[in-house]
């Protein structure tokens, strides 16, 4: 029994020491020295950096920058945008500053460049009706514009230029080897495009954007170069120094940790990059021989006030129906889309359709159409992308008889049957049948003298405007031509 008492002993001691053995074991697996965070960043997992992103040190570097002398809002969290505000119709300049490093973009040394100053609205609402928002804007201030250069302050530009169609822009060339700076004068403020108007309401915030372009090989300012932007609010004269001066005494009764959450306000604002404003530049050429403004750009070339001869949605130019000629397909492309919309009088909508393709386009609900364009133009594009025209007031249907031709039942007298083309009337009267049919069966306008209708024992009678309102709807005519009695022109008679 002792001997037994003794194994066991033995035994557990070696259980002991064993168990003793792993658990060293286990710390020397585990320590200090077995592993490192570098070894471990280095597995796999972890590596899935995307090569072609810029490492930190090289980050990537503007050509140029846009400072304007004019102090930011301290009242301005941080990680937001920052804020200018300006007062109405007092010059602020901008310095036009060259931040190429050495050997960045040498086509453009010893050459000038263009830059478009633009000011636009902030918010996307209003961006999306910009253009009558601008024309509303004219309307209440006839002559005056809502940009303006102060050209005998500003330093280094050169032929300035302003269209008289974008009273929210300017634009001029400068050296980015000399100096440069262009005073802006903003004279539209923030509250004159507020919805309601009792007074103390909030203005709306602006944006100051720069774009600037090189030549291209026609010698037009066209290629693209930069972008920047900041975010302004104008006030009437003095309003701003005000505004300034209000958030400023808020931001000292702040606690000092509440003013950690705010930026500090600069004495400048420095322009941030952003994308180019959606809109083709002007074809501006360097060698003009006329001082005058030339803007040659297809946008402002094709946009024009439709003459009285074109603004009824369904006129046409001939007897034909054009509506499913007008239509817009799927498939076009934003080019085509482009062509669509100011050959259907939505001219002032293509800059902002300027992505579009006619798919995009189709997509739009008539909600979204309203909103974007407002009620008037939003239905009347919805109706145009859906095809739905006026009907005409009349349709009658004609066809030109064959000489010799004896037949009946709709057919010739040789068995082809007889093809009747559609005229659709709008105005109702004599002369429009006249020139539609001369349009349909290329007959010269000229030489018809009257239009006649055979009636009873063939006899003609001459048609005029009461009879024409008293045709029937698709009716069906055939007509033939004869020589006037002194073969000046032709008569048409209606069977």
């Amino acid at each position: 029994m002792a001997w037994v008492l003794k194994m066991d002993e033995v035994i557990e001691s070696g259980l002991v020491h064993d168990f003793d053995a792993s658990l060293s074991g286990i710390g020397q697996e585990l320590g200090a020295g077995a592993y490192s965070m570098s070894d471990v960043l280095a597995l796999p997992i972890f590596k899935q950096e995307d090569p072609s992103l810029p490492l930190d040190g090289e980050t990537k570097h503007p050509p140029f920058q846009y400072v304007m002398c004019a102090a930011t809002s301290p009242a301005v969290k941080l990680h937001d945008e920052t804020l200018t505000y300006l007062n109405q119709g007092q010059s602020y300049e901008i310095r036009m500053l060259d931040n190429r490093k050495m050997g960045d973009m040498p086509e453009i040394s010893g050459k000038l460049v263009k830059s478009i100053i633009r000011v636009v609205f902030h918010d996307r609402r209003l961006q999306y009706t910009e253009h009558q928002q601008l024309e509303g804007w004219k309307w209440n201030r006839p002559g005056d514009r809502l940009l303006d250069l102060d050209i005998p302050m500003s330093v280094g530009i050169i032929d300035t230029r302003t269209n008289p169609s974008q009273l929210n822009a300017v634009e001029f060339l400068w050296d980015p080897a000399k100096r440069t700076s262009a005073f802006i004068q903003v004279h539209c403020i923030s509250t004159e495009f507020t919805p309601r108007k009792h007074g103390g309401e909030k203005g709306v915030p602006f944006r100051i954007q720069v774009d600037t372009f090189k030549q291209n090989e026609n010698g037009e300012y066209t290629d693209h170069l930069h972008s920047a932007s900041c975010q302004i609010k104008v006030f009437k004269p003095k309003g701003a120094d005000r505004k300034q001066k209000t958030d400023r005494e808020k931001m000292e009764k702040r606690t000092a940790h509440e003013k950690e959450k705010y930026q500090p306000s600069y004495d400048t604002t420095i322009l941030t990059e952003c994308s180019p404003w959606p809109d083709t530049p002007t074809a501006y050429v360097n060698n003009s021989p006329s001082p005058a403004p030339t803007f040659t750009s297809s946008q402002q070339s094709t946009c024009s006030v439709p003459d009285s001869n074109s603004s009824s949605p369904n006129h046409q130019g001939d007897g034909v129906s054009q509506t499913s000629g007008e239509q817009i397909q799927p498939s076009a492309t934003t080019q085509e889309t482009q062509q669509w919309l100011l050959k259907n009088r939505f001219s002032s909508y293509t800059r902002l359709f300027s992505n579009f393709s006619g798919a995009d386009l189709l997509k739009l609900t008539k909600e979204d159409l309203v909103q974007i364009c407002g009620a008037a133009d939003g239905i009347r594009l919805y109706n145009s992308l859906k095809s739905r025209s006026v009907r005409p007031r009349l349709t009658i249907y004609v066809c030109q008889e064959q000489p010799h031709a004896a037949g009946s039942g709709g057919e010739s007298g040789g068995g082809t049957p007889y093809v009747y083309h559609a005229i659709y009337l709008e105005e109702m009267v004599a002369s429009e049948v006249a020139r539609k049919l001369a349009s349909v069966f290329n007959i010269p306008f000229h030489q018809i003298n009257q239009v006649y209708r055979q009636g009873p024992t063939g006899i003609h009678i001459l048609v005029s405007d009461q009879m024409v309102q008293n045709f029937q709807d698709e009716s069906c005519f055939l007509f033939s031509t004869v020589k006037a009695e002194n073969n000046d022109g032709i008569h048409i008679i209606l069977k």
